[in-house]
């Protein structure tokens, strides 16, 4: 019989968030009758506003709840009362997401084989996964409950906001260079050469801790000064999105082709862009993200870029042409 509940236990981060999107659009065209919950942190539940395959967002206030033994078991408590679920999935896998789906259990907790600090041992069935994308490993959880993954995935993303005073028109570039990951973002300096290489207005977005020398003339600088919903507003207008690896970078894959995910020290067949169109640079190689997937011929080599520079030519070129970039 299916499930009357689901309950989704996936509270961070931003990009994992993204990533379980198509894994849950599955769960819900399966079980269309079955309420569905997410439990989500407060910061991320912007990801989650008009999704129609959720029915209700349940806040983790994570940070409230810190170094409070007390109120986590009164916030489990409450929450295990008014979220008890036929169907409770931890997709995070760690002990406190496996604590908080014990507590919402019905009938079954399912969770995967890589969850960590034995949350195992809480769960009633295991899913094998191995090392591969979140988005795969996710989707398996829902196959391992009979429903068809087969097909094109869905993104169901919010339309965001126009930030406060955006009044640019005209094609631009969005460029996303500085990351919390340590050594995966841009220098200042490769930042502003980066956007000085391109014939179109560049708009720099997300979070950043750098001061940048005075902006070029194309600049246009939106650093830490939007939300989420103004972030997601402005990677679906890009003309072509360009970012190191990050949570915003999955976003972009979730919502357009148009993409080139930077990548220093991590390794883009398991954290990279999802979309096999999406396109990538590591070790001074340029290429397709279905190039990792399906190897190409021996005769068919990727674009050797020999720096930063030759893979801002690329972007200019895709821009210029007003074409996908092939």
């Amino acid at each position: 019989m299916p499930p009357r509940s689901v309950l989704v236990v996936k509270p961070s981060s931003l990009g994992d968030v993204v990533h379980t999107l198509p894994a849950v659009a599955l769960l819900k065209r399966a079980w269309p009758e079955a309420c569905l919950r997410w439990i989500v942190n407060p910061e991320w539940a912007p990801l989650l506003d008009g999704n129609p395959d959720v029915d209700e967002i349940v806040l983790f206030p994570r940070r409230e709840l810190s170094g409070f033994l007390w109120k986590q078991l009164r916030w489990l408590r409450a929450t295990g009362k008014a979220c008890r679920s036929d169907l409770v999935l931890d997709f995070q896998g760690l002990l406190r997401s496996a604590i908080i789906g014990r507590f919402c259990r019905g009938k079954n907790l399912v969770g995967l084989s890589d969850a960590r600090e034995g949350a195992r041992f809480f769960y009633d069935q295991t899913v094998q996964v191995g090392q591969e994308h979140a988005v795969d490993r996710y989707l398996k959880l829902v196959a391992a409950l009979g429903i068809d993954t087969a097909g094109p995935l869905t993104w169901n993303l919010p339309e965001g906001s126009r930030p406060a005073g955006f009044a640019l028109e005209e094609p631009f570039v969005l460029l996303h260079p500085f990351s919390r990951g340590a050594g995966k973002s841009l220098s200042a300096e490769e930042t502003l050469d980066f956007a000085a290489a391109l014939p179109c207005p560049v708009v720099l977005a997300g979070r950043a801790n750098v001061d940048l020398p005075k902006p070029g003339g194309n600049i246009v600088n939106l650093l830490n000064q939007t939300t989420l919903a103004e972030l997601i507003w402005l990677l679906r207008r890009a003309r072509f999105v360009v970012s190191v690896d990050s949570g915003p970078m999955h976003i972009a894959a979730a919502l357009t082709p148009h993409l080139l995910s930077l990548h220093t020290w991590s390794d883009p067949a398991l954290v990279g862009p999802y979309r096999p169109e999406a396109w990538v640079w590591k070790d001074r190689t340029l290429f397709q993200v279905r190039e990792l997937r399906t190897p190409p011929p021996p005769a068919a080599k990727p674009n050797t870029a020999p720096d930063l520079a030759a893979v801002a030519a690329h972007v200019a070129g895709w821009v210029v042409s007003e074409r996908d970039p092939e």
